[in-house]
């Protein structure tokens, strides 16, 4: 989540229209983007059981077929970026500026993220063999190295061309293919725990199609909360250009408290799947929980960093005041919903883990679109809390997902999940 954080930094110099083109196109990128997250899903709940059943053999075949699946995605995602990027951002309604600016973005993302194949592959291959440190390695590696070529490419110092967000764009897609590469090399070299060779590699129709049917739902669950964000940004969008960088901005707030979250959420559905594979339903129902309280001590700390520092996380992203002030407010409605979204992810990531992919599916499509975005719609047009009234509704969404996925977790109806 640090390179579209990096990217809105260097382009919040460039203005507000070039901050909301950026924001309104990461979450457009996601949107598109989520169908490949999300059958990955399946290839980690698939290799994690074959680990804990220390099936060697099928784990690997699984990974061949990882590639196989992603390559075909991100074909298609270019395909959406040549050819779509600026209908989408004319169908949502934004100022011709801010749309210009965007597609200049998203076009470079998504016909670059071919390069997002290979670690999104060799990332979820990595943690579900429980080599979490290998995956550290290669995303601070690469984003190390964006770090330093995202404000050259936008700004143009010395023999670089000035590119503005198509710099910031490129220098994604960029470093994510120095990742992509440094993650093949880790997994076919063996420095991780399981080496992945292309030895007996065949077109395997039977583990693809295992893959992508606990993939399908996942995807599915990433699209709806994606593309819920999506229509959220077009409620925002009458409300004004400073309404909508400041929400740009608080997404990228929010993603820094939901990261250390899925991290933990994700490595108790590795743990969880092993030892469902190893026939240890029990410890596999500890992980959860323990992930889930360790979460939630991550996101009341967050919640109080926000309360008393908001305005100066918002002033990181951009000096207009205007945006700040609108911003600093967001956040700080947002902190209750801050405090139950530890355990929202991390339950949820580790139903995903275990391959019990259909609950959350239903979950977020209930809570986001009958909750969040029927109560942003009416909150924001009927009532005196105007654009406020979005956020508020954001709240609610996350209030009933807690309350749904700690009663379904709790009934371990997802122990007999079949993969």
């Amino acid at each position: 989540m640090l390179g579209p954080t990096i990217d809105m930094i260097w382009v919040g110099k460039l203005g507000a229209a070039s901050v909301a083109g950026v924001g309104v196109s990461a979450i457009a990128i996601m949107v598109v983007n989520s169908l490949q997250m999300g059958l990955f899903t399946g290839t980690t709940a698939l290799i994690a059981r074959f680990v804990g059943a220390s099936d060697e053999t099928n784990a690997n075949r699984v990974a061949q077929q990882a590639f196989v699946i992603g390559t075909g995605i991100s074909v298609i995602l270019a395909f959406i970026g040549i050819f779509l990027s600026r209908p989408i951002l004319i169908a949502l309604g934004v100022e011709p500026d801010v749309a210009a600016q965007g597609t200049a973005y998203m076009q470079i993302q998504l016909v670059g993220m071919v390069t997002m194949v290979a670690i999104l592959a060799g990332q979820s291959i990595m943690n579900a063999s429980g080599d979490t440190r290998a995956t550290m390695k290669i995303s601070v590696g690469y984003r190390l190295f964006h770090i330093v070529l995202c404000p050259t490419l936008i700004f143009g110092p010395w023999i670089f061309p000035e590119m503005g967000v198509q710099g910031a764009a490129l220098s994604n897609v960029i470093s994510q293919a120095v990742g992509g590469g440094f993650a093949l090399w880790i997994l076919f070299t063996g420095r991780t725990r399981l080496r992945v060779t292309l030895k007996h590699f065949r077109f395997d129709r039977n583990l693809i199609w295992r893959t992508v049917k606990i993939g399908i739902p996942a995807s599915i669950t990433q699209v709806e909360r994606s593309f819920s964000e999506l229509i959220l940004v077009r409620l925002i969008i009458p409300f004004g250009t400073f309404s909508v960088a400041a929400h740009s901005i608080a997404q990228r707030v929010d993603q820094f408290i939901m990261v250390p979250c899925a991290g933990l959420g994700t490595s108790a559905g590795v743990l969880a799947a092993q030892n469902l594979g190893a026939n240890q339903p029990d410890r596999a129902s500890r992980t959860g929980w323990l992930a889930a309280g360790l979460a939630s001590i991550l996101t009341v700390a967050f919640a109080i960093v926000i309360f008393f520092w908001a305005d100066n996380l918002v002033n990181i992203f951009t000096p207009d005041t205007e945006v700040i002030d609108i911003g600093s407010i967001f956040l700080r409605i947002q902190i209750p919903g801050y405090i139950l979204w530890g355990m929202v992810i991390a339950f949820s990531m580790c139903l995903n883990g275990t391959g019990d992919t259909i609950i959350t599916m239903i979950t977020n499509l209930t809570t986001m679109w009958g909750i969040s975005i029927t109560l942003a719609y009416i909150l924001s047009r009927y009532t005196n809390l105007e654009v406020n009234g979005i956020r508020w509704a954001m709240v609610a969404g996350i209030l009933v997902r807690a309350v749904i996925y700690t009663v379904y977790f709790h009934t371990g109806r997802w122990q007999r999940k079949k993969v």
